[in-house]
């Protein structure tokens, strides 16, 4: 599944809808990176021994220090807590489309670790030498976005939807957060540049971020998202919905297309100068004033 936007995982400014206007984001102490896996991290590295190799360890620590840093268990634990999910999985669910089911994604720690490594898996460009190092970074750099977007977003600003498998079968083999094997990220936005492709309004839905699993893609999991976002949306009194796709990226736009998004604009001919691909801006009108008429 293509990228929708440029760096739509890594932390950035939100914008200005987007922020609780009494929440700040707290960076975490320095700690030491490990291969590890996430909860295992320490917040003070060990100390310097005296010796002849103290120079090489002092430079090596200073080299890690400039790192970001790991969440820790406390840290993913602290974002808000689990959200209540219903018993009955049709309440629970945004859409269903071909055994996939797709919700808004539970606060709970393994979840969201869950949520970071399908996105890993579907942004992160291999290199050729420590790529499982590179790999647990990025990933950590993933969740650290996430932990930052849900402590700074109010919940009607922004939502993290999973698609999961929903034959009830799978549930006796799985834990539920192995089941999730498709993300999206979706957030009201009011940027210049898109609005003015749009009339009348001060804000849209934005759509990012999907990821699905290599070993689950071409099976209608995108569909599915697609289809939750638009709910969602409709839900939030969102008259739009907009996204970025690559212009080279002919699966991606045939998917966003049959699902009812059209081309509205190009970035312009000099980006590929600088070795970046160009993008599309394609957007989806919402039956919004319909819906509010059918409801009075």
């Amino acid at each position: 599944m293509a990228v929708l936007g440029a760096s739509p995982l890594l932390p950035q400014s939100l914008p200005s809808s987007s922020f609780s206007s009494t929440s700040q984001c707290q960076r975490p102490p320095r700690c030491r990176i490990t291969t590890a896996t996430l909860s295992r991290t320490a917040r003070n590295p060990p100390p310097l021994k005296t010796g002849s190799h103290g120079g090489a360890k002092k430079a090596l620590l200073a080299r890690r220090a400039r790192l970001p840093c790991l969440p820790t268990k406390e840290e993913v634990g602290a974002v808000g807590g689990a959200e209540e999910v219903p018993e009955d999985k049709e309440e629970r669910y945004l859409a269903r489309e071909a055994g996939w089911g797709v919700r808004r994604m539970g606060r709970v720690g393994e979840e969201m670790r869950r949520v970071a490594l399908v996105q890993a898996e579907a942004f992160h460009v291999p290199v050729a030498l420590f790529n499982d190092f590179f790999f647990d970074f990025f990933k950590a750099e993933v969740l650290s976005a996430l932990i930052y977007k849900l402590r700074n977003s109010p919940p009607d600003r922004y939502a993290c939807l999973v698609a999961e498998e929903a034959d009830a079968a799978t549930e006796l083999f799985q834990a539920p957060f192995e089941k999730i094997i498709g993300v999206v990220d979706c957030t009201v936005q009011d940027e210049g540049d898109i609005l003015n492709n749009l009339q009348g309004i001060q804000e849209y839905f934005y759509v990012s971020g999907i990821a699905v699993l290599p070993s689950f893609r071409r099976r209608k999991v995108g569909t599915a998202l697609l289809k939750a976002c638009e709910v969602l949306a409709l839900e939030w009194r969102q008259r739009f919905m907009a996204l970025r796709a690559y212009e080279d990226d002919s699966s991606a736009r045939g998917l966003y297309s049959k699902a009812g998004y059209r081309v509205v604009s190009r970035d312009p001919g000099w980006v590929t100068w600088v070795g970046r691909r160009r993008r599309v801006l394609m957007i989806k009108d919402l039956p919004i004033h319909d819906l509010e008429i059918k409801q009075q």
